[in-house]
């Protein structure tokens, strides 16, 4: 009889089995209820693992709640179509990544963690503030204008990313609501 043959180890598929497990766990439960056993059991590694790679729950988080959102694609374009690439974007992200958007995570760990709403709001600043105020700025507004509408637009995105998603309320019809956020930036990026 042939005894089986074991599986070769690799690092970097563990690892991502690890952060996908935990970024589902952390969004589901937040950072608080969430256990090392519960997301080494859906990673189906030993909680050890967890502290190896990423040195407990705290490091774990950090890296599950990295992200990047790359707004150069749906910030580019015309001004009057603004408001339309940027609901699209949003809605897409919403309906498409579900509970394990680590965007998600963050925020539903922003109101247990003092660090996890500082990380929001940096990441915020960084990742989506300045650049829609660039955006603003090349359509020819003047910078307190671009400053006050991109903070305008993120306070919308926050606030309904944060009803529909953080507290579950349902999304509806997602071409409605894409038509009503797409409507809502145009209406403040165009807005006298």
């Amino acid at each position: 009889m042939k005894s089986a043959t074991p599986q070769p180890r690799d690092a970097s598929r563990t690892r991502e089995r690890i952060l996908v497990a935990a970024r589902r766990e952390f969004a589901r439960v937040g950072f608080a209820r969430a256990t090392v056993r519960a997301i080494a059991t859906s990673a189906e590694v030993s909680p050890n693992l967890i502290t190896r790679y990423f040195g407990g729950k705290d490091g774990l988080f950090v890296a599950a709640s990295e992200i990047h959102l790359a707004l150069d694609r749906m910030l580019d374009g015309p001004r009057h179509l603004l408001g339309r690439r940027m609901a699209r974007g949003i809605v897409g992200r919403w309906t498409g990544m579900e509970g394990e958007d680590p965007l998600l995570v963050l925020l539903r760990a922003a109101g247990e963690r003092g660090e996890a709403a500082e990380a929001l709001a940096t990441f915020l600043d960084r990742e989506s503030l300045e650049p829609l105020r660039q955006q603003l700025l090349g359509y020819g507004m003047t910078e307190d204008e671009a400053f006050a509408r991109a903070r305008a637009i993120d306070v919308l995105v926050l606030g309904t990313t944060t009803r529909l998603r953080v507290l579950r309320d349902d999304l509806g019809d997602s071409e409605a609501l894409e038509h009503w956020i797409a409507t809502t930036i145009q209406r403040i990026v165009d807005a006298p």
